[in-house]
């Protein structure tokens, strides 16, 4: 029973729970997470934690893990697109001034999709996903690469977007490869003759 009133306030919670830790945070914070610990999330992990979210539906779900895979790429893919198009409009300077794209955080984006896509599909897994999620969107506000705001906002993003893409039949942007109905996976066409 606690697990099936999780599963439905399992992203408030989790969100809720990282937003109250992040509120704290402010650009020096460097001390309390250790520098080396947040590099490793910021770049390897996040990159192990993408690819743990697309390749293991193909290892976990038998032939359905296609099809999933495909879902976890379209929602990053697409939510990573709204996100790099906003940092493009709004020219944020980064905390450690290397650059003009701070907000939203493309890093939080991407990881958010994919645990939002990955504990729809695994929900007792979800837990492990938002975590990772949440450690990853923390070290870019340790090592300064972001504000809190730029995380939440690219979390939200990410979030958001992968429950617009799972409440589709065919997804977004990969609409074409993505089956509703088998878990297969090939290109549709269609029109009238």
């Amino acid at each position: 029973m606690a697990a099936n009133a999780f599963r439905g306030r399992g992203l408030g919670v989790l969100l809720a729970v990282s937003l109250a830790w992040g509120f704290g945070t402010t650009p020096c914070r460097a001390d309390i997470l250790n520098h080396s610990s947040a590099e490793f999330a910021s770049n390897t992990g996040a990159i192990l934690y993408i690819g743990a979210g697309i390749g293991l539906p193909l290892l976990e779900d038998g032939s359905l893990g296609k099809n999933r895979a495909l879902r976890t790429l379209d929602s990053l893919g697409t939510s990573v697109l709204i996100t790099e198009g906003l940092s493009h409009i709004i020219h944020e300077e980064r905390p450690n001034g290397s650059g003009n794209d701070s907000f939203p955080s493309g890093h939080a984006t991407g990881v958010f999709a994919v645990a939002t896509t990955e504990s729809q599909f695994h929900p007792r897994q979800s837990v492990l996903w938002y975590t990772g999620a949440a450690l990853i969107a923390d070290s870019r506000v340790t090592l300064r690469k972001h504000y809190t705001r730029d995380v939440v906002v690219g979390a939200l993003i990410g979030a958001g977007v992968a429950r617009w893409e799972l409440s589709r039949p065919h997804g977004l942007i990969l609409a074409p490869l993505i089956d509703s109905s088998t878990g297969a996976f090939g290109l549709m066409a269609g029109g009238r003759f």
